[in-house]
């Protein structure tokens, strides 16, 4: 049955039931399993040109920055923008970006331009791909909205992170294998391939105008969508949580330097190793379609966050490969509780007209704090080397989870119903 008129809420299946709904799930599973690849691929390629754990924290730091930047713009385009329009446009750079790297490492390969002219030709497409990711966010955010009744935000959000986390799954260890054998510009050809899928999903998307038709100048529209946030304790507590748990839990940026240089596996056991973390997310994904974490989401954000933190420390510890193995799907599995219950919360808490601000906001929150971590990670692990960086951000996590629960304990014994009513009150 397609377009259900009265959704069942205890229906598993009742968002795939929508048919643009899943055409939005194909755009959303092809374009991650693109990108995850790639990054994995851009992570090992340049590890190994510079064999400096900073130049992959630049990585993520040349991405984190246009992301940043644009966000708050990214967020105000989408609001007032057609959304099936602005995600070709955002799917066409991503692509050209990638197109540009082929073209740049295929160059490297025949050896007619020196590795110090490629590796800024990298950070550079990658600024631009973290260009298109401020409006990404916005904009994905906004059309889910429009395509699944209310009722349904939290089935719709469980299905929309299991799509993202099982490409997530299978691209880096995709990337990994086709690196290894087949080397970088097959690798960069499947990317291309599947970007160009995502895309060809968007046609099947129907034309979703804009709720918001801007009435001030673009700063007062900004300026709304950032008080908003701040006006609304439990979505910028929920925010800022995973801020500074992303932060300084970003250690999976130096997965590259495990897999070479500590636990000598390689690119396929690099791949194995991104895949790792993100089994542990979709298949606890999966579970959570028929074991909602909603009847207590602030407690049980909290205990996510500490486990998060604690298996980060447990990676960072290990020295068997397939140890580590355990220790990144946990990191998975207690990641994606806190990435459903903070998804749930926004969706429901924000008006329709604000969704692209509000999203930008929270990309500019959580969206970049993995880049940014990223970055944290590297340069730690300059300074402090990589073991000892990955256990400094492992217990910086948890700390963060600690004083968050002293300050919000009133919050602990609420249900999703109940968080609603005390925001609403508040506001």
């Amino acid at each position: 049955m397609d377009n259900p008129q009265i959704p069942n809420t205890k229906d598993p299946y009742a968002a795939l039931r929508f048919r643009e709904f899943r055409s939005y799930l194909g755009m959303r599973f092809f374009f991650t399993f693109a990108y995850q690849m790639q990054a994995v691929i851009i992570g090992f390629h340049i590890y190994h040109l510079t064999k400096d754990p900073l130049a992959l924290g630049l990585v993520g730091l040349c991405e984190a920055i246009p992301a940043i930047g644009i966000a708050l713009y990214g967020g105000y385009v989408a609001d007032k923008s057609e959304k099936r329009a602005l995600l070709f446009k955002i799917f066409a750079g991503v692509f050209f970006c990638s197109l540009i790297m082929l073209i740049a490492t295929t160059t490297y390969m025949h050896r007619f331009v020196p590795v110090s002219y490629i590796i800024p030709i990298m950070y550079t497409m990658v600024f631009g791909i973290g260009i298109a990711r401020g409006f990404f966010s916005p904009a994905t955010f906004s059309i889910m909205a429009q395509i699944i009744p209310k009722e349904l935000y939290p089935n719709s959000s469980t299905w929309n992170s299991s799509a993202y986390m099982t490409a997530s799954i299978v691209g880096p260890a995709v990337g990994g294998l086709i690196y290894a054998f087949f080397g970088i510009t097959a690798t960069y050809s499947v990317i291309l391939f599947f970007i160009s899928v995502a895309l060809v999903c968007i046609f099947f998307l129907r034309k979703h105008p804009p709720r918001f038709i801007p009435k001030e100048d673009i700063v007062t529209s900004l300026t709304e969508g950032v008080k908003f946030v701040f006006n609304n304790k439990i979505m910028l507590g929920a925010m800022s949580l995973d801020l500074f748990s992303v932060f300084f839990g970003g250690a999976v940026a130096l997965l590259p330097v495990f897999a070479n240089d500590i636990l000598k596996v390689g690119s396929e056991g690099l791949g194995f190793m991104r895949a790792a973390a993100s089994s542990g997310a979709v298949l606890t994904m999966l579970a959570m379609t028929r074991i909602s974490p909603m009847n207590r989401p602030w407690r049980n954000l909290l205990i996510a966050v500490a486990g998060f933190g604690t298996s980060i420390i447990c990676y960072g510890l290990s020295k068997n490969f397939y140890l580590t193995l355990v220790f990144l799907f946990m990191e998975g599995a207690f990641d994606s509780i806190s990435v459903l219950i903070r998804s749930t919360i926004m969706q429901l808490l924000t008006p329709d007209e604000m969704r692209g601000r509000v999203s930008a906001v929270n990309s500019m929150f959580i969206g970049s704090s993995n880049e940014i971590g990223a970055f944290e990670s590297g340069l730690t692990a300059k300074l402090m080397r990589t073991v000892p960086a990955v256990v400094f951000g492992g217990c910086m996590t948890i700390l963060v989870a600690g004083i968050t629960y002293t300050k919000t304990k009133s919050l602990l014994g609420l249900n999703l119903t109940e968080i609603q009513d005390k925001e609403h009150q508040e506001i």
